[in-house]
């Protein structure tokens, strides 16, 4: 579609958020036009949301001003922004399950008769309206919760024609739905666009961004990098305009033990992990990417014996050790170091040797441990990784991000895990305790410990592994090797591209 003939109904221009330490969006313009579906795309973190959260409202930019069908405007608020007829569906379905189909569409403008009282069948005549109008074949008086996946989520956008749509934000629209129901939502959206709606279209799914859009619009921490229509560009492009610049591939010494490994077989749960199958040798980081909610820390949990799995058997040297639960899992040797170490990883408000000597105590069924020998081992170990403390006394919640995450370490150490799965190892912590963590885990796949790394962070992932497992929807889609480890192909497989 060509702009040029088309009205252009939205133009954000300079726009400027900043947070304390973070800037946000830094002096960003954007457009939309009547019958687009202009696409964002751009890593976590990128600045999308926040562009999406000032167009409905919900948060004010600092600078920058926008027009919108021919007015100019400093900011919006949520009232505001409704009137002008821009709605978002979200990610998440925001529904009323034990409500109808028709009394959802209409919940805060219920329909009412002559004498002022509710009127389902008024409510069913104008959702039937609604339905023919973009062509959609609901049943306005089914119960929401009879309701398939993607049918919850084609109510959510029928819903916003109850308002007088102008321009629609689709935040991920197809994040929870099986491949295989994909067209039909497409469909709708087609229908929509074709009303004269403009779309702003939300996804990190490359495949779907070049079936759905007309121009796409790549986010880089918080700058617009390029605007460009899709017929003229292609998947690398984008991926190469995401990224920024060659990651670099720091390659680690290879500590792999080639005979002697650890097989995840099968492991699902409905809804959150569908059927995953890798192994992992004795010295190697294996390492799993894929966006957030990909179904890595499910698969972690799952693994470690915390959330019920539908299948799924663990095999370490041909031997079943698969966990019963978390404390099970410990007594095999299996160690857990979560993505939020201060709620689930540490005992914040205890001494550091209390911390580190709680997994073996665990291990070994709460036995009680000789309180000199306990310090004495904890007190070595602190100080082969190195935690900056002046004791191991010291109440954890005084010291540092990285020092916390080396306790969370020490722990496992103390009670010689030979597996470790590690969710985020470096989330929250600077440069130079990152490295720490890095040389720690090298010095454990020395000692033919195996390591599997989840992390958000890209160039960490390609920078720290032997292998990468690329995680999408719940399924493990690709496993990368050797030269193949980049961060492009990380990001080409976990947003879609050619799988």
């Amino acid at each position: 579609m060509g702009q040029s003939t088309q009205k252009q109904i939205l133009k954000a221009v300079g726009i400027r958020k900043t947070y304390p330490g973070v800037t946000a969006l830094d002096n960003v313009d954007f457009d939309l036009f009547e019958g687009e579906t202009h696409c964002l795309v751009g890593k976590n973190g990128a600045g999308k949301s926040t562009l999406i959260e000032i167009l409905s409202g919900s948060i004010k930019g600092d600078e920058g001003k926008l027009e919108i069908f021919d007015h100019e405007y400093e900011h919006l608020t949520p009232p505001v922004s409704m009137s002008l007829g821009i709605q978002t569906v979200h990610q998440t379905n925001q529904l009323i399950e034990g409500m109808t189909v028709a009394e959802n569409i209409f919940i805060g403008d219920l329909k009412t008769n002559g004498a002022h009282f509710f009127s389902m069948n008024d409510c069913v005549k104008s959702a039937k309206e609604i339905f023919d109008f973009i062509d959609i074949n609901l049943n306005p008086k089914q119960l929401v919760n009879k309701l398939s996946p993607v049918e919850k989520k084609i109510l959510c956008i029928a819903r916003v024609f109850a308002q007088k749509v102008k321009i629609l934000i689709l935040d991920e629209p197809t994040a929870s739905l099986d491949k295989e129901v994909e067209d039909k939502l497409f469909k709708v959206i087609r229908n929509i666009k074709a009303k004269g709606v403009g779309i702003i279209y939300i996804s990190h799914n490359l495949g779907e961004i070049f079936t759905m859009g007309d121009r796409v619009t790549v986010f880089r921490d918080g700058k617009r990098i390029a605007t460009r229509l899709l017929k003229e560009t292609d998947e690398e492009t984008i991926i190469n305009d995401m990224i920024g610049s060659k990651a670099r591939k720091f390659h680690r010494e290879s500590q792999i033990v080639e005979n002697e490994k650890l097989e995840i077989r099968n492991y699902s749960r409905k809804g959150f992990v569908n059927n995953v199958s890798f192994e992992v040798k004795k010295g190697e980081i294996f390492g799993i990417g894929g966006l957030v909610g990909s179904g890595r820390t499910e698969l972690a949990r799952l693994i470690f014996g915390v959330d019920k799995k539908d299948t799924g058997e663990l095999i370490y040297q041909g031997k079943n050790i698969t966990p019963k639960s978390p404390v099970d899992a410990i007594e095999k040797g299996i160690g857990l170091l979560t993505e939020n170490r201060r709620k689930d990883g540490l005992m914040v408000e205890a001494p550091i040797y209390e911390n580190i000597s709680l997994v073996k105590l665990i291990k070994s069924k709460g036995s009680f441990l000789q309180l000199g020998e306990e310090q004495k081992e904890t007190e070595h170990i602190a100080g082969q990784i190195n935690i900056a403390t002046p004791s191991i006394k010291q109440i954890v919640k005084n010291l540092s991000g990285g020092n916390q995450q080396k306790v969370v370490f020490a722990k496992w150490i103390l009670a010689n895990a030979d597996i470790l799965i590690l969710d985020e190892p470096t989330i929250g912590i600077d440069v130079g305790a990152k490295d720490e963590i890095y040389n720690l885990m090298n010095e454990l796949s020395k000692q033919e410990k195996i390591i599997i790394m989840i992390t958000s962070d890209n160039p960490e992932l390609v920078s720290v592994s032997d292998r990468i497992g690329i995680m999408k929807n719940g399924s493990m889609v690709k496993i990368l090797e050797d030269e193949d480890t980049t961060e492009e192909n990380v990001l080409k497989y976990a947003l879609g591209a050619n799988n």
